[in-house]
């Protein structure tokens, strides 16, 4: 049944690996669904280790590697607009693992997140963003919506309605320039002095932008491209 289930639905696996207690390893390897991007994308590595005091996860999907690490609950969030997931206080929604495509209120809106098979289809093409440098200036570390470490040199991205956590493959139509980036937070969204910036439809991290030369710029337009994967046992 669970076998099923991740294969169904494989990015639930690293949701899943994140909340298991004690400690366990993991070992599977995942192919992209082919066709679904550009040349071929393996993950492989799929070597998951969790603690009771630490979780993290490496893995690699082509010749992108992301180092996925469970934030101390006590952290500050990225972004401290959002007022509930799930109806629920965000660290209590977070501790319970119901943040993956649960809806979520900022600012008094309603955000619905779309589900893994929705997302599974999700293409769009418009304008990027970029965030963490203010992160790096703060001390201590900083949360993603679904409770990871925030590396704003990483490849991580905030999406404000693709499912938590999920791999897109991010095209700047300016110079050419794609990279695959690992959504794990919320965003962007409409700021006091400019509201059209809730228009975006993808925050990069500073690590990310920075690999598709817009980091200088602030803003670029983009293709982005959720990249199904399958479990292979």
């Amino acid at each position: 049944m669970q076998t099923q289930l991740i294969r169904r639905h494989p990015s639930l696996l690293l949701l899943i690996v994140l909340l298991l207690p004690g400690c366990t390893v993991v070992k599977t390897t995942y192919d992209v669904v082919a066709g679904t991007v550009k040349g071929t994308y393996k993950l492989i590595k799929g070597a998951y280790t969790v603690t009771t005091e630490t979780a993290k996860i490496t893995y690699k999907i082509g010749k992108f590697t992301f180092e996925v690490v469970r934030a101390p609950l006590d952290w500050p969030l990225t972004r401290n607009v959002i007022e509930t997931i799930d109806g629920l206080p965000v660290k209590e929604a977070i501790r319970q693992g119901r943040v993956k495509w649960s809806p979520y209120v900022v600012k008094g809106r309603r955000y619905v997140p779309m589900n893994v098979r929705q997302a599974q289809r999700y293409e769009e093409t418009g304008i990027a963003s970029w965030y963490g440098e203010e992160t790096r200036r703060q001390q201590g570390g900083h949360m993603t919506a679904n409770g990871e470490a925030f590396n704003p040199m990483g490849l991580t991205a905030a999406h404000k309605y693709l499912p938590l956590p999920i791999n897109v493959e991010v095209t700047n139509l300016g110079n050419g320039q794609s990279i695959i980036v690992r959504v794990n937070d919320r965003g962007p969204f409409p700021s006091i002095n400019n509201p059209n910036s809730g228009k975006r439809i993808i925050d990069l991290s500073y690590g990310a932008a920075k690999r598709l030369g817009f980091h200088k710029k602030g803003l670029a337009r983009v293709r982005v491209k959720v990249i199904p994967v399958q479990a292979q046992t």
